[in-house]
């Protein structure tokens, strides 16, 4: 767990040193469940990430902004309304735990200065953030928990603050060499679970190295002495370069080639969470897209399916054709009453006879034209059938391509260009406008910089694919999986471009496609001269020619080594 109590010690030490004294400058509420604060100390602006959310709960200072709701919510307004210019008097963890205390000196109402503590409880689901008055009484959170939502505690505007149920484990400032060895002596075989049954605040890696470092004949007390001085802080990537965990120092029981390390708590978990962080929030926020998209295309293909055994059954009717014109051309030999006659079939090559019933309560002219109303009902309906399933099949494309394209949103202006588009189609109910009053912004595509120096953009949906496609030059290699939904990719470069920066283009166009994970994913590619987009169709719907195709296998080791670049 990257924010536990021993990570969170290191951060506490750190803001304490950056932020004891500072005045707070501005209150920004980014999520439901984060709070952002601008502080200034030391002549110097600090920004004080604070976040109570179920997966990534944690605090540390940020360099990143944050994109912020048309209006405040209740709980910012209400944090402005409190903080707003109050000095930071006091930071402390409680008991070594995953609990942090913030204690602003603050003006109340009538111009008397008031303490104001705010309460950040890292609890996996039951993370929050609350705001606690001098007295000790809760005057809001974040997350309000009601006696139908916990047994052991509410958390209410008005009610005393009661901290946490505690577990009876002891702080690790308080372990002396006395108590390690009476707690640890029934855990000789797995130290790291005696560990975590009597130190608090204690994840299960850091058990496990504090275990190693045990086992290799460290002293648990001079361990935890030296707990202040030791870092750097790192970073745990794997050989793909995916931020797996982070640690408040190198963690000697883990690979340490891929521990890099970072110059404070604050930028390793920035790090650590950047990407964690923003796909989890884009999850959550395409959900309700996922599941109308999802919905919409099980319809879909159950309408194709249908649609398909129409035309099979349609197939028929040149069967009731022939079997018109056979009846027709033997009038003489049949007569009213019959069920059944065999003929000579002449358009059999073989030469062979067919059986056709017959209505015995009609004429052999009726029968006849019992079956050319059939061939002609068929044919009509195989027509109908045919522009219906064509309509179903681009529906579909339009829906796998919005699919797809979720799994490449990185903001809430590439969700938002996906839900307007869908919004226009139908497929979505339009959001209410209600305090929307800043103009969305443009997102931006995919950016990617070869070896040879080019720049390469990848459309994250329709609308990107659209744009960078419509601003591309006649000259300037444009390519695109073939055949299924996927990204636009342009090369900045005219002329035929070389063989490395087509190479990762093709990586690049074959990685965001529907066909990513085939053996031999094809991509097609051709000058952006070539790709026309005709006229109705719908948005980021192109047809191309001249393109030539390049059969990618690719993986995500092979997209990271591609540099990216800012669009």
């Amino acid at each position: 767990m990257p924010m536990d109590g021993i990570m969170l010690g290191f951060v506490e030490r750190e803001l304490h040193k950056a932020l004891l004294g500072g005045r707070v400058d501005k209150v920004s509420q980014p999520e439901s469940d984060t709070v952002v604060f601008v502080i200034r100390s030391n002549n110097e602006n600090h920004k004080l990430l604070l976040c109570a959310s179920a997966n990534n709960a944690r605090c540390h200072l940020t360099r990143l902004n944050y994109q912020n709701p048309p209006e405040p919510p209740v709980f910012c307004m209400l944090l402005r309304k409190h903080l707003l210019g109050a000095r930071v008097k006091h930071i402390h963890q409680i008991d070594g735990d995953r609990q942090i205390h913030f204690v602003f000196e603050a003006m109340d109402e009538l111009g008397v200065k008031s303490d104001k503590t705010l309460v950040l409880e890292i609890m996996g689901r039951h993370s929050n953030l609350i705001l606690v008055s001098a007295e000790g009484r809760i005057i809001d959170s974040c997350r309000r928990v009601n006696a139908e939502m916990s047994r052991v505690r509410e958390v209410l505007p008005g009610l005393p603050y009661l901290p946490p149920p505690t577990q009876d484990k002891l702080p690790p400032e308080r372990i002396t060499p006395a108590i390690a060895k009476e707690k640890l002596a029934p855990y000789a075989d797995d130290l790291a679970k005696g560990l975590m049954q009597f130190v608090s605040g204690l994840s299960k890696p850091a058990a496990n190295e504090w275990a190693y470092r045990l086992m290799k004949g460290e002293s648990l007390v001079t361990l935890i002495e030296n707990l202040p001085e030791m870092g750097p802080p790192v970073v745990l990537w794997s050989a793909a370069g995916v931020a797996l965990d982070v640690f408040p120092f190198l963690y000697l029981g883990h690979d340490t080639t891929y521990q890099k390390p970072y110059d404070t708590p604050s930028i390793a978990l920035e790090t650590f969470f950047a990407s964690r962080d923003a796909s989890d929030r884009v999850s959550q926020k395409t959900a309700a897209i996922v599941r109308a998209l999802k919905t919409h295309i099980e319809r879909n293909e159950k309408k194709l399916a249908l649609q398909n055994e129409e035309l099979q059954a349609a197939d028929q009717m040149e069967n009731y054709r022939v079997m018109g014109e056979l009846i027709t051309a033997n009038l003489h030999q049949i007569k009213k009453g019959q069920e059944m006659v065999t003929l000579y079939n002449y358009y059999d090559e073989a030469g062979g006879s067919l059986a056709i019933a017959l209505d015995k309560q009609l004429t052999p002219s009726q029968n006849a034209q019992r079956y050319y109303k059939r061939y002609q009902k068929a044919r009509s309906a195989r027509e109908t059938a045919k522009e219906q399933r064509e309509n179903t099949l681009r529906e579909l494309a339009i829906l796998e391509a919005a699919y797809e394209d979720l799994r490449k949103c990185e903001d809430d202006k590439d969700i938002a260009d996906i839900r307007a588009e869908l919004e226009k189609a139908g497929y979505l109910r339009a959001l209410g406008k209600k305090g929307m009053k800043r103009k969305p912004e443009i997102s931006k595509p995919l950016c990617y910089l070869s070896e040879d120096g080019i720049r390469i953009l990848v459309g994250k949906n329709a609308l990107q694919n659209e744009r960078i496609t419509g601003d591309a030059r006649g000259d300037e290699m444009w390519l695109h999986a073939k055949d299924m939904p996927g990204s636009h990719v342009v090369v900045k470069y005219e002329g035929m471009p070389p063989e490395k920066t087509l190479e990762a283009a093709a990586q690049l166009a074959s990685f965001y496609s529907k066909g990513r994970e085939a053996p031999l994913n094809p991509v097609d590619y051709t000058f952006r001269k070539h790709v026309k987009k005709p006229g109705g169709s719908p948005t980021g719907f192109v047809i191309y020619t001249n393109q030539k195709t390049a059969y990618m296998t690719v993986t995500q080791e092979d997209i990271l080594k591609i540099k990216e670049a800012d669009a």
